[in-house]
């Protein structure tokens, strides 16, 4: 699990390769997975399980409860 300090979307888009790579895998824009590593979460459940699937993370380290 990660602390508070770390960011679990950083540490996701780096497993993964990047966030170009992150975001064409996701079809989604790369502003979009920029700014969940702003946030420090992906809003989307759907977006938030499949960033954990390709990252090999709990989906709840990515969208973490409040």
């Amino acid at each position: 699990m990660f602390t508070i300090s770390q960011n679990a979307v950083k540490v996701a888009c780096e497993r993964i390769g990047g966030v170009t790579r992150t975001s064409n895998l996701l079809g989604v824009y790369n502003g979009a997975v920029h700014s969940w590593c702003k946030l420090r979460r992906v809003p989307n459940i759907l977006y938030a399980t499949r960033l954990a699937e390709l990252a090999n993370m709990k989906v709840e380290e990515i969208r973490p409860c409040r």
